[in-house]
């Protein structure tokens, strides 16, 4: 494996550090969007239980805020109650903007990693021609072993790029959808909340 990677030049590792990073995000983004961790179950039924007993008070909406990014939608909403359902649902919505700010943390970085890489991997294999050419300037064509380092920086860096683009571009669209799905079901959530305070949906 070091003999390989060796044998990528230079530019072999900007893209092992790529890989890494990628790798990092992968699994931090793994851990951040579990839908228990982002959208808890029965939280609404428990806001509404709250509100029935007249417990929200200004600590339970800070632990609130604080205990997923639903509860913090859930709290724009809740702090505007007192308001018609179009103000709670602006108070929502200006909420789940911030939320999905936070729910694609570091995707951007995954997708410029997924875009560079090729490109990196391309250069690679630009600077290998460019070696193998000037060796035969040097030597002609009568040394292969002249002509292999040449051509092995350029496959392999060709390789190492793709190995890495193809999962942080998989990954990238993957996450993507999850936050959709994510944000639509808190959305679903915050606006059933709406609802059931302003009388309009039984809980």
């Amino acid at each position: 494996m070091l003999e390989i990677i060796q044998s990528g030049g230079l530019i072999i590792w900007p893209i092992i550090l790529c890989s890494v990073i990628a790798m990092a995000i992968i699994g931090e983004r793994f851990w951040s969007l579990q839908a228990k961790k982002v959208v808890p179950k029965g939280l609404v039924a428990q806001v509404w239980k709250w509100a029935k007993e007249g417990k929200l008070d200004k600590q339970r909406l800070a632990r609130l805020r604080n205990h997923s990014p639903l509860g913090l939608i859930l709290v724009a909403g809740l702090v505007n109650r007192s308001h018609n359902r179009d103000m709670m649902k602006d108070a929502i919505q200006e909420a789940s903007n911030r939320v999905i700010h936070d729910l694609e943390k570091y995707l951007n970085t995954l997708g410029t990693i997924a875009e560079i890489t090729p490109l990196l991997g391309l250069l690679g294999t630009v600077m290998g021609m460019i070696r193998m050419f000037a060796a035969i300037g040097e030597v002609g064509l009568g040394n292969p072993m002249v002509l292999s380092s040449g051509l092995s920086e350029a496959l392999v860096t060709t390789a190492a790029g793709l190995t890495v683009a193809i999962p942080a571009f998989i990954f990238h669209r993957y996450f993507r959808g999850v936050v959709d799905e994510l944000v639509l079901s808190m959305e679903q959530e915050a606006l059933k909340m709406v609802d059931v305070l302003h009388g309009e949906r039984e809980q």
